[in-house]
């Protein structure tokens, strides 16, 4: 069974969308309107008998009042009826009432402005509604099975011994009529826009489908390991956005696996040196013809080879606890000056060895940090060992420290040449190196992740006249 594509599935959803919205309209305005077409009579009527029945009034007050002999009653009546029905332009009925011995009312006949009385139905409900309450009444009713708006005056003869009640009636037809020719344009009007929205969904779905099957393309190509071009961005909606977020990701893959590459053959550099350096020095201290001086200066540069090695591991077990998450802080209060006149003096001899005066700018009253001492030790060494190792010899190396609003901040600044402006984004990368310098390229991934994993930021400010690496801490 194929899956319902995209393109289907929006253009029925519209297509719904429509359908709902028309079928609400319909479902409420045709009610609406015959209700309210249907009070307008009612308010047609009633002001179209106000009009006329006085002049009924009149009519029976000048009969007679005997009702012995009705049919005389009637031929009489008749004519008059008829008149004001065609003034009030609505059927006219006329009704005696009779209120028998118990006071219920009960209804005669009189004159019909339309038919003959016997084919008249006596006593309709208006009418006797109208009797029972002694006032105009309202309503709507059935007249020869048609629907009419009905409005009942009860009226008493001048001598008020004879009680009667006249009975307009109109038609509901026009009404009826005009709910239908709404009806009929609103079920038509749904019909083609729903036509419309499957059309204009379908076309607007596939547009958009062709550009989501663009990028699974690019994905799957990335994905085995294929080099692409860019996608096109030619849009400034999601799926643009999307578009520009898929060529900064593969850009970004290309960049790892660049220094993925580039990494290996720096580890396998930086593993290969000093292995062969400690097998060649083993091999001439197996040499009895060594004097001790000889001999003295092979053990450290062995212990130094040993210490690239040492270095290195470190780093790829501290990237790959970070990884797994599996390195535990200990915060606590942390007095930043001492912290760093400590790690400072670990690197006097590496300074004197470059020629660079480490300047020390901390306040002797102390700068309380919260944090993990051993993490911020950490990230400490590896900002003065890459000032050392990117700076020419005798580049002068400042570290500092300060707090404001809350926040502490360490910085270590040098005043070498600084960074390219298209590395000092990459600078934070794994595996980046920035220069020709020895090294893998872990040190400033790693200070930074460890600095985000306590809540720190680590920072970057570089221009032609120097570095500055800044530690941005919440104060104790």
């Amino acid at each position: 069974m194929q899956p319902v594509t995209l393109a289907n599935k929006i253009s029925l959803l519209f297509a719904g969308i429509i359908a709902l919205a028309f079928s609400s309209t319909y479902f409420y305005v045709v009610p609406q309107l015959q209700q309210r077409l249907e009070d307008q009579s009612l308010v047609a009527i009633g002001a179209a008998g106000e009009r006329t029945v006085g002049d009924l009034r009149q009519l029976i007050d000048g009969l007679e009042r005997d009702l012995t002999d009705g049919v005389v009653l009637r031929n009489t009546i008749v004519d008059p009826v008829r008149r004001v029905a065609d003034r009030s332009g609505a059927t006219v009925t006329l009704y005696s009432v009779d209120r028998g011995v118990g006071g219920a009312p009960d209804l005669n006949v009189i004159a019909d402005s339309l038919r003959p009385v016997l084919e008249v139905t006596v006593g309709g409900d208006t009418a006797l509604r109208a009797a029972t309450a002694e006032e105009t009444v309202q309503g709507i009713g059935t007249n020869g099975g048609e629907r009419v708006a009905q409005s009942a005056v009860s009226l008493l003869s001048r001598s008020k011994e004879v009680e009667w009640v006249v009975l307009y009636s109109r038609s509901l037809d026009e009404v009826a009529g005009a709910v239908a020719v709404v009806r009929g344009q609103i079920l038509i009007a749904g019909v083609i826009a729903g036509v419309i929205a499957l059309l204009g969904g379908y076309a607007v779905a596939n547009a958009l489908a062709r550009r989501v099957r663009r990028l699974e393309r690019a994905a799957h190509a990335v994905a085995a390991g294929e080099v692409i071009d860019s996608l096109p961005i030619d849009s400034a909606d999601e799926l643009g956005q999307l578009t520009r977020t898929f060529n900064d990701m593969k850009d970004q893959l290309e960049r790892l696996d660049r220094a993925r590459r580039d990494f290996i053959a720096n580890a396998s550099h930086e593993l290969r040196t000093p292995i062969f350096s400690l097998a060649g020095f083993a091999e001439l201290l197996e040499s009895e013809d060594l004097d001790e001086r000889t001999r003295a200066k092979f053990i450290r540069q062995m212990r130094d080879q040993t210490d690239r090695l040492r270095k290195l591991a470190v780093e790829l077990l501290d990237l790959s606890s970070l990884d797994a998450g599996s390195i535990e802080l200990h915060p606590e209060s942390v007095d930043l000056s001492e912290l760093a006149r400590t790690i400072v003096s670990e690197f006097e001899p590496a300074a004197d060895l470059h020629r660079s005066e480490v300047v020390k700018q901390l306040p002797v009253e102390g700068v309380a940090a919260w944090c993990d001492p051993v993490r911020v030790a950490q990230i400490m060494r590896i900002l003065l060992d890459n000032a050392l190792r990117h700076t020419p010899a005798g580049t002068p190396i400042t570290i500092a420290a300060s707090s404001s609003n809350g926040h502490v901040e360490l910085s270590v600044t040098d005043t070498g040449s600084g960074l390219d402006p298209t590395n000092q984004t990459r600078v934070f990368d794994r595996f980046f190196t920035g220069d020709a310098a020895s090294g893998s390229g872990l040190g400033l991934a790693i200070a930074k992740e460890l600095a985000e994993r306590m809540e720190a930021s680590l920072a970057l400010d570089s221009n032609p006249s120097g570095t500055s690496f800044r530690l941005t801490l919440p104060a104790a």
